[in-house]
C-alpha cells in the first residue's frame, strides 16, 4: 500500500451494541459521580507496560520503584545477575513480586502483605504470569511470616501517607484500602519497623529500597545516623531510598 494511504483504522469505525453503550455510560457515571479510579471500573491497571487485575481490595498499581527493578537497580546493586533471593514487603496487587521475578529471573522472590483480600488479588496475578512456583505469597505484617530468611535485595513500597494527608486525600484515593495508605503520624511508622529488621534479613552486599512518597525530610530526621542514598525517579529525589546491609547495621 503506498505511504500516501494508510490502513483503515479497525477500533475508532466500530459502534458499540446497546448493551454495550449502556455499559459504558454507567462506567462513566460511576467515574463521574462516584469519583471511583478507573483501574476498579476496569478491572485492570497497567504498570510498566504490565496488566495487573486490581479491585478495591489493593491500591491502584503505582510505583517509583518499579521502574528501577526493571533496570535491575543499576547501578546499585553489585551483582544483580546473582540474585537468587527476593523480598516484596507491602505486595499488595502483587504487581513488584511479579516485575521482580521478570527482572531476575534466577531468584525466588517471597512477597508479604498483612490483607488476605490483598493476596488473593496478588495469586490471581501471579497465576496470570505463571509465576506460582517462583513467587510465594504470604500473609503477615511485614517479616513476621519469613521467620530467618534472608534475601539479596528487599524492596518495599508501605504505607506512607502522613496523617494530615490522609485527612486531606481526594475522592479518588479514599476508594483505596485506607489499610495500604497511611502510617502513623507523620506516615513513617512502617518505614520504621522495616529499618529495625531489615539488616537481619539481608545477606552481605544485599539492597534495601524502599517508597517513602516526599517524606525524605521527616526520615533523614528521624535517623540521623543513616546514610540514605536517594536516587532520581520520576517522583524527585525524595520518594525513594537504598541502604545497603552494611549501612543498616
Amino acid at each position: 500500500m503506498p505511504d500516501c494511504c494508510p490502513p483503515k483504522p479497525s477500533v475508532w469505525p466500530a459502534r458499540l451494541l446497546p448493551a454495550e453503550a449502556e455499559r459504558l455510560a454507567g462506567i462513566l457515571h460511576r467515574r463521574i459521580e462516584e469519583r471511583m479510579p478507573a483501574p476498579y471500573l476496569t478491572g485492570e491497571a497497567w504498570l510498566q507496560g504490565y496488566r495487573f487485575r486490581v479491585d478495591e481490595r489493593v491500591i491502584v498499581p503505582r510505583s517509583f520503584l518499579a521502574p528501577m527493578i526493571l533496570e535491575h537497580f543499576q547501578p546499585w546493586l553489585a551483582a544483580p545477575g546473582e540474585v537468587r533471593s527476593v523480598l516484596d514487603l507491602c505486595t499488595g496487587s502483587g504487581c513488584l513480586a511479579i516485575l521482580l521475578a521478570e527482572a531476575f529471573p534466577h531468584a525466588s522472590v517471597d512477597a508479604v502483605d498483612l490483607s488476605a483480600d490483598a493476596l488473593e488479588v496478588a495469586a490471581g496475578n501471579v497465576a496470570d504470569y505463571g509465576l506460582e512456583e517462583r513467587v510465594r505469597l504470604h500473609r503477615g505484617d511485614l517479616f513476621v511470616p519469613l521467620g530467618n530468611a534472608t534475601y539479596d535485595l528487599i524492596v518495599a513500597n508501605p504505607p506512607y501517607v502522613n496523617a494530615a494527608s490522609v485527612a486531606a486525600l481526594p475522592p479518588e484515593f479514599r476508594h483505596e484500602p485506607a489499610l495500604a495508605l497511611g502510617s502513623g503520624e507523620d506516615g513513617l511508622d512502617a518505614t520504621r519497623a522495616i529499618l529495625r529488621e531489615a539488616s537481619r534479613h539481608l545477606y552481605p552486599g544485599g539492597l534495601l529500597a524502599v517508597e517513602i512518597g516526599h517524606n525524605r525530610a521527616a526520615l533523614e530526621a528521624a535517623f540521623p545516623e543513616l546514610d540514605f542514598t536517594w536516587p532520581q525517579v520520576e517522583g524527585g529525589e525524595d520518594t525513594v531510598f537504598l541502604l545497603t546491609r552494611e549501612q543498616l547495621r
